[in-house]
């Protein structure tokens, strides 16, 4: 939106449209998160490193794990960010640039649903399998709590994915030119 368009916006609803720029400290409070993630995967890669020597690898696996779970937090903070950033507040205006992500040109916020379901399902498969590598000191009621959550999130995911679906299919049949007379 143009500035002449929001100087010619009545008041209330101009407050109500810049509004959306109060989400900006949580996306900085979101990157600063980033980085303390950033941090943590520098120090446990740091003593696998140091300590390879000394573990097993059970241990070793566990760790690397460890590293797999906390790049993919990263990535689900990165399309919050992104992603949240470019739908609700601003565009980016990085259309074109070589790094553009690519998921970027096609998000909102359904779509963003979808992938921040999928990374979450991704996050608990990873702990799933940490669970179940190391499950001698987890009681069986722990793992058993551990997969039902799973499973309720791959569930989620699938009703995500199809409401999304149908309603993106809903959106364009709407607006599909055999539907629009002009």
């Amino acid at each position: 939106m143009s500035g002449l368009h929001t100087r010619s916006m009545r008041p209330l609803p101009r407050l109500i449209f810049f509004s959306r720029w109060l989400q900006l400290p949580l996306y900085l409070g979101l990157i600063a998160a980033q980085s303390v993630y950033v941090y943590k995967f520098l120090a446990e890669l740091l003593h696998l490193i140091t300590e390879a020597a000394t573990m097993g690898e059970t241990q070793i696996m566990l760790v690397v794990l460890g590293l797999i779970d906390v790049v993919m937090i990263s990535n689900l903070l990165i399309m919050v960010i992104i992603g949240g950033y470019e739908t609700f507040v601003s565009r980016l205006g990085v259309e074109g640039h070589p790094d553009e992500p690519e998921w970027l040109d096609h998000v909102n916020a359904g779509m963003l649903k979808v992938k921040l379901s999928m990374a979450l399902i991704s996050i608990s498969s990873i702990h799933l399998l940490k669970t179940f590598i190391d499950a001698a000191p987890q009681t069986s009621h722990t793992i058993l709590w551990q997969v039902v959550i799973h499973i309720s999130f791959l569930l989620s995911a699938v009703v995500m994915a199809v409401v999304n679906k149908m309603t993106n299919d809903d959106h364009a049949s709407t607006f599909s030119p055999e539907n629009n007379p002009h």
